[in-house]
């Protein structure tokens, strides 16, 4: 079993910078590819970005490549979110999740995770 929590969710204001972590236990975190993604109400979730367990690739939705950052820190257990140049557009409850299946395309489905947290909100307002 894995658990994930997400913290660091706030207010910010247009072109801002907040970072949001998902600390991780359980199962080996070091091997396990993690996503984040971001949800508004009425909305699917939608891929934001996600990184292999190595942290060697990474991928970012068109939306945010070059304002977002993910990182992770294997010793920590932790993944991280740096959003920078943040838009109203920006604001949803954003979620991470965890996949032990094979680094690809399938990272920006949210099938393709096995467990996810529970969100935390991120708003971007004046």
């Amino acid at each position: 079993q894995v658990q994930l929590l997400e913290s660091g969710g706030g207010l910010v204001q247009p072109g801002g910078s907040l970072r949001i972590s998902c600390g991780v236990s359980g199962r080996t975190f070091s091997r396990c590819n993690m996503g984040w993604f971001r949800q508004t109400p009425g909305k699917e979730r939608d891929f934001v970005s996600a990184i292999k367990w190595s942290g060697g690739s990474t991928d970012y939705a068109d939306s945010v490549k070059g304002r977002f950052t993910i990182s992770r820190d294997n010793a920590k257990n932790t993944v991280y979110l740096q959003m920078s140049s943040l838009k109203p557009e920006d604001t949803a409850v954003y979620y991470c999740a965890a996949s032990f299946s094979f680094w690809g395309d399938r990272s920006r489905s949210p099938g393709y995770y096995d467990y996810w947290g529970q969100g935390t909100q991120v708003t971007v307002s004046s």
